[in-house]
């Protein structure tokens, strides 16, 4: 399969970022580029190998529109929150200033995510509300390896995306959208896709390992 970007592994792994402002609303995503990103992205392993997942990959203006509606609603109950990056003060000059530029980006996609070229919701056959978290851990990590390998795919391609989950709020709004059957299928997030304005993604900063690696027990 062809690739866009000329990455080497660590490169891909360390550069796939969570891209919201430098999606690029106005081009066009080509669907065989998305199958081929799934067509990846289903080699990830799930729990005795059932393969449960599904994905929904949204093109249509008004489907693209009333989703971005659900996600703005949800996110606008989160941006009042104590949670919200731009909410928390540190009085740490630098730290601050990371928080209000994650608080403006997430803004952004609030604002534009119904403008995405494509939406794609990794789903799993099953629910598990409510169940202990034993079962939701195990559940989960049947889809989760694989919508993230669809995100490392997408990076390869010159394709941006963004992990997603406010919209669960509204998970059965969504499903009535989309036709999902809510009572049967879960969606684990809501991925928008989309080429990239420039492709020179750099690592994240990120916390020392000797403040979160535990040799031999914590």
């Amino acid at each position: 399969m062809p690739r866009e970007l000329d990455l080497s592994v660590d490169e891909l792994l360390s550069t796939t970022r969570a891209v919201r402002k430098r999606l690029d609303l106005e081009r066009d995503v080509p669907i065989e580029i998305i199958r081929e990103c799934i067509e990846l992205a289903v080699q990830a392993p799930s729990g005795s190998n059932r393969q449960g997942w599904h994905w929904v990959v949204v093109t249509d203006p008004g489907q693209r529109r009333a989703l971005g509606e659900l996600y703005r609603k949800a996110f606008e109950q989160y941006a009042a929150s104590e949670y919200f990056p731009g909410n928390q003060v540190s009085g740490d000059t630098e730290q601050d200033a990371t928080r209000r530029r994650i608080a403006g980006s997430a803004q952004y996609l609030a604002d534009k995510m119904g403008e995405v070229p494509v939406l794609v919701l990794p789903c799993l056959a099953g629910r598990v509300d409510d169940a202990p978290s034993a079962q939701t851990a195990s559940y989960w990590g049947s889809l989760f390896p694989a919508a993230w390998s669809f995100c490392l795919a997408a990076r390869s391609r010159g394709l941006g995306t963004s992990w997603t989950t406010l919209h669960l709020k509204y998970e059965r709004e969504a499903a009535d959208i989309l036709g999902i059957p809510y009572d049967k299928v879960s969606q684990g997030a809501l991925l928008p896709v989309a080429y990239t304005k420039g492709t020179d993604f750099k690592p994240g900063a990120r916390a020392d390992l000797d403040r979160i690696v535990h040799i031999g027990g914590w």
